[in-house]
């Protein structure tokens, strides 16, 4: 089974994809489940669940930011509510969701979390590749936290647009996908963005903004 696990939608502050659409090409990519993991809200992931079929898993999630940076909660049930890093990371877990730090280490985006020793019993899943990371020395460098630290590794598209969906990823033999990334059982893939995607989010985002 394939998954990517960082997705976006228009609800998203910096978004544009149209739940069913995203549904659809990612059926149409030929992947097995997806996580929509919008900018601070389950909105996008629920609209979502309404056009899922039977080809196609739909993962309700979600991209917190907090003083520290983002952090994505799969698995959810209801709105994080908190922007406190340790405070979201106990909503996540009292939902039974699953933690991943995305794009940690990303020098550019400066949106990552940094994360250390400290953090290692909050944490169930490190993003050790993101397509939008511009360096793969990013990459490179989550992968070895997360291999150092006995951390489950994942990947994801961070699609903001359609043609972006499915990028990156997991491939896994378990049926069941929340079980695999808490055993780890699973492969990580992927391959670059280009940077113009990276900048007409941004003047997405900005134009959003002004609205």
């Amino acid at each position: 089974m394939k998954f990517d696990l960082h997705t976006h939608t228009k609800y998203s502050s910096d978004g544009i994809i149209e739940p069913e659409k995203l549904v659809k090409t990612a059926i149409k990519r030929g992947l097995s489940g997806i996580a929509i993991t919008d900018h601070d809200t389950l909105n996008g992931s629920l609209r979502a669940k309404e056009y899922k079929t039977d080809d196609l898993e739909v993962i309700v999630g979600s991209e917190i930011s907090t003083e520290r940076g983002e952090v994505i909660g799969l698995f959810l049930s209801d709105e994080i509510r908190s922007h406190i890093f340790q405070e979201v990371v106990e909503e996540i877990k009292e939902q039974g969701g699953i933690t991943v730090l995305p794009h940690p280490f990303d020098g550019i985006r400066r949106n990552g979390i940094n994360p250390g020793k400290k953090d290692i019993k909050l944490v169930d899943c490190v993003e050790t590749f993101n397509s939008r990371c511009l360096r793969q020395k990013y990459n490179n460098k989550a992968s070895q936290f997360a291999n150092a630290n006995g951390l489950t590794m994942v990947a994801g598209s961070d699609a903001h647009f359609a043609s972006e969906i499915g990028n990156a990823g997991i491939i896994t033999c378990e049926e069941n996908v929340r079980e695999a990334l808490i055993k780890g059982d699973l492969t990580v893939f992927g391959k670059k963005s280009s940077l113009v995607k990276l900048v007409v989010t941004k003047m997405v985002k900005t134009w959003r903004s002004t609205l």
